[in-house]
């Protein structure tokens, strides 16, 4: 038996609790024995954790997500250097760039960011489009 002591309303109370057999309570206040009727707790139902949502994909079942691809022969690339969605494009395939244009606006952690093309060259081609989620290393424009 599990004893208490309790202080209500100044008056104080030894209660021991025994034995609790199909919801019913031996317990002893100063002395005497009672049979309390515990209440019945309603059953919790464990309900799994909702599974995340599918990556966006292309009306032809294609994922949106672009992956680092391997440096093509045909030139150099221009990646993006952080995970984020391409909001803008500037250039198209056949514009000449200097190093210092902008060629991707891209979005990441709520800010864009400007992608320069990092050399001067001619663009052969445009591997992202505008809306398009976008990993670390992606090559976004190839350079002639």
């Amino acid at each position: 038996m599990k004893e208490y002591k309790y202080k209500i309303n100044g008056n104080t109370y030894k209660v021991a609790v025994g034995d609790i057999d199909n919801g019913i309570a031996q317990v002893e206040v100063n002395g005497t024995p009672y049979k309390v009727e515990l209440e019945k707790k309603e059953s919790v139902k464990v309900v799994s954790a909702p599974r995340p949502s599918a990556a966006p994909r292309t009306q032809a079942g294609e994922k949106v997500i672009s992956k680092p691809t391997a440096a093509s022969a045909g030139g150099a690339q221009v990646k993006a250097p952080l995970p984020g969605v391409v909001i803008s494009i500037a250039v198209k395939v056949g514009d000449t760039v200097k190093a210092s244009d902008t060629v991707v606006v891209l979005e990441a952690m709520k800010m864009e960011n400007a992608i320069h093309a990092g050399r001067d060259g001619k663009v052969v081609a445009v591997n992202v489009n505008a809306g398009d989620s976008v990993l670390e290393g992606a090559a976004l424009i190839t350079l002639e």
